[in-house]
């Protein structure tokens, strides 16, 4: 039979290799969020401006309601063109996102 002393360092060896084995995923984890934080910043940047664009068109239109946030569906509009060129926008946006993606 083992010791208490060897079984007490046996279980001291075989924490500390599990716990660098959970800091090695960690870390590992945490590049990987690194190397995808560059584009989902972009991503998020390029649907912000785009955001604050379609908001500045409809203050300059002098709409009464703030714009829908980022997913919300939009209402219709009363103007047919303008229903067209806002799901032309989104078809755009789409689009984008789709080639963005790996």
């Amino acid at each position: 039979m083992s010791t208490p002393q060897t079984l007490v360092q046996a279980a001291l060896n075989r924490l500390s290799a599990r716990l660098g084995s959970g800091l090695a995923d960690a870390a590992a984890g945490l590049a990987v969020l690194a190397q995808d934080a560059p584009d989902r910043f972009r991503q998020e940047w390029d649907l912000f401006r785009e955001e604050v664009e379609l908001e500045a068109q409809r203050l300059e239109r002098g709409d009464g309601e703030p714009a829908p946030a980022a997913g919300e569906p939009m209402s219709p509009p009363v103007d047919p063109q303008q229903q067209i060129d806002q799901l032309r926008a989104q078809v755009a946006r789409v689009a984008r996102r789709l080639e963005e993606q790996p």
